[in-house]
């Protein structure tokens, strides 16, 4: 059987054989790499060809990954029976379903909200559906599928959760700042999946509410668990959010906050075309195999890397470390190795590497350095930049395109460097310890 997918495109339903992916909230996986499967027939997308392996980081494997989509569930416009199908036949190989648990009516008492739910928030139905969802869609070694749920407050911003056994909505912590949603997600009780699969928190459309979750309030008691920040969101580069009235970039607040999480980008669908829009934002994560295991593992180290391009390959270290992980260094030369490919249009291409630096309003651009997109024969990017980490504990590295337009919101070095390809997550500096 066969499903018109948008923009005409007809596509395979999946065959699954078995065993299909392990159940969402963490039960026991079945733990597997890459074996042969039937895929889904799937739009051909650039980079479609491109090595999956990164030199920099043995023993992984890329995968692309959509990590933030809503349905009919909440205030999305499709079918959430569809949604897995049409991200797998789009060319993802993981994707999550988030709808909403949102305060949509405060005017309304909670037991007015308990015996009569408003439209578009999930309830727990909608809760059960969705894991029946991620369940038939999952298949480990070809594609996972998660549920999760976006904590949404209208002031203090939205989070994402996944790998809970619960949801949570803001009217049960009700409260002028997001510390209720730390500490459910931190104390055993309704937030505590198993021990095997944690549940995994990130900020989302970082900075659009005024509240910029209680000031990006540092909490260590799930700073591990924090694990993204989706600089971009949609077409979106939310490094500028807010700067053009004056305020500061929310990369440089949650950063400066304490927090270490890894950067990612998601296409926030509410349409009916989940995965198919060109220029929404994806993440590339570097797993260890394609399971629901795997994906959290590779959340966890910060393993990734955010983008607007499909088919990109991204990955970096800093002298021995990988992006997202800690730099062990005071201060002197760091050198920084850079794999970019999408394929043999882009081998040759001109590109500027930002490497930004802790800064008010915006990053430091501590470095600006040319390059061009190696072919796969030829060496790895490389470069040296001094990072003294009395300057801040962190660094990211910016990729774009000087051809392209830029954020109209953009000044100075920023302008210049064009439009954002990718961001790297950020190298987190701890002190070295002396030989």
């Amino acid at each position: 059987m066969a499903t018109t997918y948008p923009g005409g495109m007809e596509v395979e339903e999946p065959v699954a054989p078995e065993p299909r992916g392990g159940p969402a909230g963490g039960a026991t996986l079945v733990s597997a790499g890459w074996r042969d499967v039937r895929p889904v027939r799937r739009r051909a997308v650039p980079g479609e060809r491109v090595s999956r392996i990164s030199p920099l980081s043995p023993g992984t494997r890329l995968v692309h990954a959509d990590l933030h989509n809503h349905t009919l569930i909440s205030d999305g416009d499709g079918e959430p029976a569809r949604a897995f199908d049409s991200m797998r036949a789009a060319g993802l190989d993981v994707a999550a379903i988030t709808d909403h648990a949102e305060i949509v009516a405060e005017t309304l008492t909670a037991e007015e909200l308990a015996a009569h739910p408003p439209p578009g928030s999930i309830d727990k139905a909608a809760w059960r559906r969705l894991k029946e969802l991620a369940d038939e869609a999952g298949e480990d070694g070809a594609f996972v599928s998660l549920r999760g749920f976006e904590w949404s407050h209208p002031w203090l911003g939205h989070v994402n959760v996944w790998f809970s056994r619960h949801y949570l909505h803001p009217r049960k912590t009700a409260s002028p700042s997001v510390a209720p949603l730390w500490r459910w997600l931190a104390e055993p009780g309704p937030g505590t999946p198993s021990p095997r699969l944690a549940s995994l928190a990130g900020f989302n459309h970082p900075g659009r509410e005024p509240g910029r979750f209680s000031g990006f309030a540092f909490d260590h008691a799930v700073a591990e668990r924090l694990v993204s920040f989706e600089i971009f969101n949609r077409t979106e580069d939310f490094l500028f959010e807010g700067t053009d009235a004056g305020g500061t970039s929310p990369l440089v607040e949650c950063l400066e906050a304490g927090w270490r999480p890894g950067l990612t980008g998601v296409s926030d669908e509410h349409g009916t075309s989940w995965g198919f829009e060109p220029g929404k934002g994806r993440t590339g994560l570097h797993v260890r195999s394609l399971t629901r295991a795997g994906v959290h593992a590779a959340l966890l180290e910060r393993r990734c890397f955010a983008t607007r391009l499909a088919g990109l390959r991204v990955d970096a270290v800093a002298g021995q470390t990988p992006m997202g992980g800690l730099l062990a260094h005071s201060r002197g030369p760091v050198r920084f190795q850079l794999d970019v490919d999408r394929g043999p249009s882009w081998w040759g291409r001109r590109l500027l590497v930002q490497v930004l630096r802790p800064g008010r309003p915006m990053p430091v651009v501590a470095e600006s350095v040319e390059v061009r997109v190696p072919r796969p024969d030829q060496p790895l990017l490389a470069f040296d930049v001094g990072v003294d980490a009395a300057d801040g504990s962190w660094a990211v590295l910016r990729v774009t395109d000087p051809a392209g337009p830029g954020d109209a919101r953009a000044r100075g070095e920023f302008r210049a460097a064009g439009d954002a390809v990718a961001y790297t997550s950020p190298f987190y500096l701890v002190p070295a310890v002396p030989v």
